[in-house]
């Protein structure tokens, strides 16, 4: 009966531990990744204001891309997945939005860690008619720091960052906003 006790006791205290240390991970990533700021960055994330790093990539097509490439138009730089369920919401809006801008601005959609079959499945059963950039192994993702789906960048015709929006973008207003401000700058 006593060994019962203790170990309920046990494994009472063991679950609080394990919830503690859920909690205090849940707040961390909250507090790095929620966070956005307009000075430089203490956590190694990208901000406003700071240049683009600039990338080559291979689309859908096989065209070899650079981010410099771009340079005097605004860029989006959408970051996603297939299995990501608000990237997959985000992206009807983020292409209406693109189609309402061109040309002064281009949207680079980037699929992070899916292979060229899953993407090119992905945009044919949705019907979308975009290219993509597949980002097998997670460098362009590394680069810009990218933790959790989606992410978007905009950035200026300088190559500059001009807005990030972690998580779902929920509206085209609040991309287009983005869009604006960049062309502005």
């Amino acid at each position: 009966m006593m060994n019962r006790t203790l170990n309920k006791r046990k494994n009472s205290f063991l679950a609080a531990g394990i919830l503690a240390l859920v909690l205090i991970a849940a707040g961390w990533v909250l507090l790095t990744n929620l966070s956005e700021n307009d000075g430089p960055s203490q956590s190694g994330r990208l901000t406003v204001g700071s240049p683009a790093p600039d990338f080559q990539a291979v689309d859908m097509a096989g065209e070899k891309v650079s981010l410099s490439d771009y340079r005097g138009k605004v860029v989006v730089l959408n970051f996603w997945a297939s299995w990501c369920g608000p990237c997959v919401n985000e992206m009807p809006l983020i292409d209406r939005v693109r189609q309402a801008n061109v040309p002064e601005a281009e949207v680079l959609y980037i699929n992070v860690g899916e292979s060229k079959g899953t993407v090119r499945e992905f945009l044919a059963l949705h019907k979308f008619n975009f290219s993509a950039f597949i980002d097998a192994t997670g460098k362009l993702a590394g680069l810009y720091k990218v933790t959790g789906l989606p992410v978007t960048y905009v950035l200026d015709p300088d190559g500059d960052i001009a807005g990030v929006a972690i998580g779902e973008i929920r509206n085209e207003a609040q991309l287009q906003a983005y869009i604006d401000a960049a062309k502005e700058d």
